[in-house]
């Protein structure tokens, strides 16, 4: 069941954590199973996370049957052509790659129009424009979002004006089962688009990468069956290590992939952040935070999600940390909701200057997102007192387990 709050006190960080498989892949793996009729058994899956569940359940409004196991999920279709997804619970961002998803494959589609979390002017233009690139006819109708082919979707030129994660995964998706060749010129390449290419490889899509330049994708008549294992959650990685170094805790993290977070580490290390590289487990030593200076920008720099969790390891510097967020602009809600706890900040046009080294006292607090949760979280760990997070299903959404995984590394923390 959702949590509306959870109550967390000051605490080290001690002990073993292994990370889940990745929120922002699994969801888009999800959609691509959408793509055939057979068999997709996806492993080091998170069934825990809450967006996850959502999306499942759409896919059974769509025909599909899920069984979850563990970190284990087999999806299979026991109806057909279902092309509308009658959906009037809470809606997530996915849904415009399950329209790509149902258009590709059966020539129409109709889904719920996105929700998930408001980061600025997150609009679908860009999801509009490669569905008409490809040969669909796209509209509204009432809370919905419509497109229509006659026949199949066919290959084309698909440039994006800016580096869209979003975007370059629904033009893969709806390209794998197109006629004929498209590109994708200016692509956003990041681990979860190259793990959505891997899974739809091994499903006999015949996709090609050329760096940032451009993806080439010769369209299918079909999709096979495949076993694919979702690669880990980048996110939630950071999170244990930048807790860990707040706390001046002594965790090692298990499952870390360290070649999605080559930047941020460097930024880490040379913030302060104490750590020895295991086998496939990074260990975090604790160590003293420094302040910070960032920008936001595509992969493998420091992505938009990861901006709240380094203005929290800012705050808890001796000095001034100053923060850009080159993709959502003014995406500093939940700085307001940290000044409850003693955060001092300011806004200067599209940068925020945290003040660090002051004590953090425990408040209540809104998790207004889902990364603003998780930020608020980590504070809260810091903080003398206890801190009360109202809206905690927000984090839910993208850290699977979490209490239990805080009650492992020593955390008090209670479900309310």
């Amino acid at each position: 069941m959702v949590t509306e709050k959870i109550k967390v006190s000051k605490g080290k960080l001690v002990g073993t954590v292994k990370v889940s498989g990745a929120k922002n892949s699994a969801l888009r793996l999800l959609a691509a199973s959408i793509l055939t009729d057979e068999l997709v058994e996806l492993n080091n899956f998170p069934n825990g996370l809450l967006d996850v569940q959502i999306h499942l359940d759409m896919l059974k409004v769509l025909g599909k049957d899920f069984k979850p196991d563990g970190d284990i999920v087999k999806i299979s279709e026991t109806t057909s052509n279902i092309t509308t997804l009658n959906w009037d619970e809470r809606s997530i961002r996915n849904t415009l790659l399950i329209l790509g998803a149902l258009t590709t494959r059966f020539g129409q589609g109709k889904v719920p129009l996105p929700g998930g979390c408001k980061l600025g002017e997150r609009k679908y233009d860009l999801h509009v424009m490669l569905l008409e690139r490809l040969g669909a006819k796209v509209w509204e109708e009432e809370n919905y979002l419509c497109a229509k082919v006659e026949g199949r979707l066919t290959g084309n030129d698909i440039y994006l004006p800016m580096r869209s994660t979003g975007a370059t995964e629904n033009s893969i998706i709806c390209a794998s089962l197109a006629e004929g060749t498209t590109t994708v010129w200016n692509p956003h390449i990041r681990p979860e688009i190259m793990d959505l290419i891997d899974m739809l490889t091994k499903m006999g899509g015949k996709i090609k990468v050329y760096g940032q330049k451009c993806i080439v994708i010769n369209g299918v008549d079909r999709l096979s069956t495949v076993k694919h294992s979702v690669i880990p959650d980048n996110m939630e990685a950071l999170t244990w290590a930048i807790g860990s170094v707040i706390t001046n805790g002594d965790v090692e993290i298990q499952n870390f992939p360290f070649e999605h977070l080559e930047v941020p580490l460097i930024y880490l290390r040379e913030s302060g952040m104490k750590y020895y590289r295991g086998e496939s487990s990074l260990i975090v030593k604790g160590g003293t935070p420094y302040p910070i200076e960032i920008s936001t920008g595509p992969y493998p720099g420091i992505n938009s999600d990861m901006q709240p969790l380094f203005a929290v390891y800012g705050a808890m510097s001796k000095g001034t940390s100053k923060i850009v967020d080159l993709r959502f602009p003014g995406r500093y809600g939940y700085a307001e909701e940290l000044a409850k706890m003693g955060i001092e900040y300011q806004v200067q046009g599209d940068m925020l200057i945290v003040n660090g080294g002051s004590q953090l006292l425990g408040s209540t607090v809104t998790a207004l997102d889902l990364r603003a949760g998780i930020a608020l979280l980590l504070a809260g760990l810091t903080a003398e007192g206890n801190t009360t997070i109202e809206n905690s299903w927000q984090i839910a959404r993208g850290y699977e387990y979490l209490i239990e995984k805080l009650k492992t590394l020593s955390i008090n923390v209670i479900k309310i």
